[in-house]
């Protein structure tokens, strides 16, 4: 059985509403233990997310994307989607893949973009 794509929408919009914040991982895929750690001086931490409504079996982050601070010595591979803002709660509905970046030194990472669909 096929689902058509106000089905896909639905289904979308219900997990936007459950994932509302942003996590940075290690690896792949996140999980409570790669994610980064409130480490650092400002500490990471979970950035508040919004999503736009679902379209065409798709679902993109809107408004102002988060900027994370990261520790020295971290690599971010991921990027988790997961519905509570504190770390090590096992809620993580989603993420992705992105390129690894390791930090020499006290940085930021900025989420540029993202995106779910259901094909």
């Amino acid at each position: 059985m096929a689902i058509n794509a106000t089905g896909k929408n639905a289904m979308l919009d219900a997990l936007g509403t459950q994932n509302g914040y942003a996590s940075l991982h290690t690896a792949s895929p996140a999980t409570n233990s790669n994610e980064l750690t409130a480490t650092g001086s400002p500490a990471y931490a979970r950035k508040a997310i919004t999503w736009a409504a679902a379209a065409a079996g798709s679902k993109a982050l809107n408004g102002t994307l988060p900027t994370f601070d990261v520790y020295s010595g971290a690599t971010v591979a991921c990027v988790g989607f997961c519905a509570s803002g504190t770390r090590g709660t096992n809620d993580i509905n989603a993420d992705d893949d992105v390129t690894s970046e390791s930090y020499g030194g006290q940085g930021t990472y900025t989420l540029t973009s993202g995106t779910v669909a259901l094909t």
